[in-house]
């Protein structure tokens, strides 16, 4: 191949690691520490590099500019959970440094050296509190190894060969970096996602061809908790703009926020409901319009389009009413109605808005009964991804809105979210289970500044403690306790609390571990797999060994969890 990576080769390599983590996937998940069936590694790193292969694959006229840029914001809005939002971060490093040498023959043996080191100093940054023996560990050990031979006159082939396999020892070094890897028998699950995506892409580069697999990875479901009229409750008179269109543009420099306000100035003309914001070289849109065409016309002035989707809206509307007749009738008769009123003015933004994450149809009632304006349904079972958390922003008409992750590997997601919007004040609460959103929710006052809410909703949700309860997957060793297969285990929030049998004897055995002389109410969300009887069953035992405590139980009915346990 020479001594430099041409764009297709790039391209080419690109799609061929996203296309071995993809055939990998589960594997990975194996090595996961906790053997807990929901939010795994190699889902979450699939996932997040699938978003962008998608979008590199549609290059037909492959530049280094373009291609980087693909893997860049595809990889970005992709992300999800922890790991994602890391490899997202590794690949927008990276490609920062081939963009700035876009315009060369290709990318060169002291290219590929400032990429990778780029891409680990990027990773970095983004991570609160990087932990050694982990995903970072392993892209900062090729970094280096590749820095020191970038001088040498090997050819690239043979450099990237020698990079992978000293990423391998890194890899194996992990368990003596982290004791919980060492316990569990494992490496680190994020590096070993790394170090596969990254011989994928050496072996397109030796030669291998690559067939790939660009099959639906899944989604996070979003709802918004506020009652709408389905599609078959609209009137076709009532759709001005008949058509719902969606695309990105991809510009060649930054946008600026003249160019975006024009944009969606310009969209203002000829639609409505309209989204546009841009992110870097990028500027995402949407628009009901009664001409798509003009649409993509106007987007194709300031770069190229991506992602294209046109929807018929009053198709789509005489569909519903086929398969709904008896609704026909009713619609009629309020459409009746709405003729003599008024139309309504369009509503104002209000001061404060709140997005939940959440696992449950109980759950998502719960936060909001206490002022949640939108909930993403997916948690514990499906991270959201970084687009999905920009969605949700995009349908909360305020200034300031508070997003509750209510899950570790949903935080850096949601910060990656809050730093693209540009036109919302977005504020991350670090909610780490769903009893610390509830409570940090409830702690929320309009009496205080965006400032004071955080803290007090902060401190509010760190004296929560949490249980939850799940099965194993699989078998393992966690903190000196043996877990078989199907055992139940309680997860607290620094590790593993109990492992039994029985559920009810894991909630007791947890709670053991979570209720102190200062502990005044116990919560108990039962889960979609648990009957009410038994729930009940449950918390008449933690009455009887806490009578001191108020005990409440909730449905929650989320799955995988037979309970979230909450003390307060």
């Amino acid at each position: 191949m020479g001594d430099q990576i041409d764009a297709l080769q790039l391209k080419n390599a690109f799609l061929a690691g996203a296309n071995n983590l993809n055939a990998k996937k589960e594997w990975i998940n194996e090595l996961n520490v906790f053997p807990v069936p929901d939010g795994d590694t190699g889902t979450n790193m699939t996932m997040t590099i699938m978003s962008a292969a998608r979008e590199v694959a549609a290059i037909s006229a492959p530049t280094l500019e373009n291609v980087a840029k693909a893997m860049a914001s595809g990889s970005l809005r992709g992300a999800r959970g922890n790991s994602g939002v890391i490899l997202s971060q590794l690949i927008r490093g990276f490609t920062k440094e081939i963009r700035e040498h876009a315009d060369e023959a290709g990318i060169d043996n002291l290219i590929m050296a400032r990429a990778f080191s780029r891409a680990v100093e990027t990773a970095y940054k983004a991570v609160m509190k990087p932990k050694e023996g982990t995903i970072l560990t392993v892209a900062k050990g090729m970094a280096d190894r590749i820095t020191e031979l970038s001088v040498t006159d090997e050819d690239l082939i043979t450099l990237l060969e020698k990079v992978v396999a000293y990423g391998d020892e890194v890899l194996a070094k992990t368990p003596e970096m982290l004791p919980v890897l060492k316990e569990a028998g494992v490496v680190d699950s994020g590096g070993q996602g790394l170090m596969t995506v990254v011989k994928g892409a050496l072996a397109s580069l030796k030669g291998e061809e690559v067939v790939l697999d660009l099959g639906d990875q899944g989604a996070a479901k979003a709802e918004a908790p506020v009652e709408r009229k389905s599609r078959g409750e609209i009137s076709t008179a009532d759709i001005k703009f008949g058509y719902c269109t969606e695309f990105m543009v991809n510009g060649d420099h930054e946008f600026t926020d003249e160019e975006v306000d024009s944009l969606r100035a310009w969209l203002g003309g000829v639609g409505d409901s309209i989204v546009c914001f841009s992110d870097e070289n990028i500027i995402k849109v949407h628009v009901h319009t009664n001409h798509p065409g003009n649409a993509f016309e106007k987007g194709l002035t300031m770069g190229y389009l991506s992602k294209m989707k046109v929807d018929n809206m009053r198709l789509e509307h005489h569909e519903v009413l086929i398969e709904d007749a008896s609704r026909i009738a009713e619609e009629k008769k309020e459409e009746a109605a709405s003729a003599a009123a008024p139309e309504k003015p369009e509503e104002p933004a209000k001061e404060y808005g709140f997005i939940s994450v959440s696992a449950g149809d109980g759950l998502t009632e719960i936060f909001r009964g206490i002022g949640v304006d939108y909930v993403i349904e997916g948690g514990q079972t499906m991270n959201p991804s970084t687009e999905d958390i920009l969605n949700a922003c995009d349908q909360v008409n305020a200034e300031t809105i508070f997003v509750l992750p209510n899950n570790k590997n949903i935080i850096l997601a949601a910060n990656q979210a809050k730093d693209i919007i540009e036109d919302k004040t977005i504020i991350v609460v670090p909610t780490k289970t769903i009893p610390q959103g509830i409570t940090a929710m409830i702690s929320f006052s309009p009496d205080m500044n965006p400032e004071e809410n955080l803290e007090a909703m902060k401190d509010a949700s760190q004296c929560v403690r949490t249980g939850e309860i799940t099965y194993a997957v699989r078998n393992t060793t966690i903190d000196g306790h043996a877990i078989e297969k199907d055992d139940i285990m309680a997860l607290g929030d620094d590790g593993l609390l109990a492992v039994a049998k029985e559920k009810d004897q894991a909630v007791l055995e947890a709670l053991k571990a979570m209720v102190n002389d200062e502990s005044e109410i116990i919560t108990i969300y039962y889960g979609q797999d648990i009957p009410e009887e038994e729930a009940e069953a449950v918390a008449a035992r933690i009455r009887k060994a806490y009578p001191q405590v108020e005990t409440e139980l909730q449905y929650g009915g989320q799955p995988i969890y037979y309970y979230f346990l909450s003390v307060e």
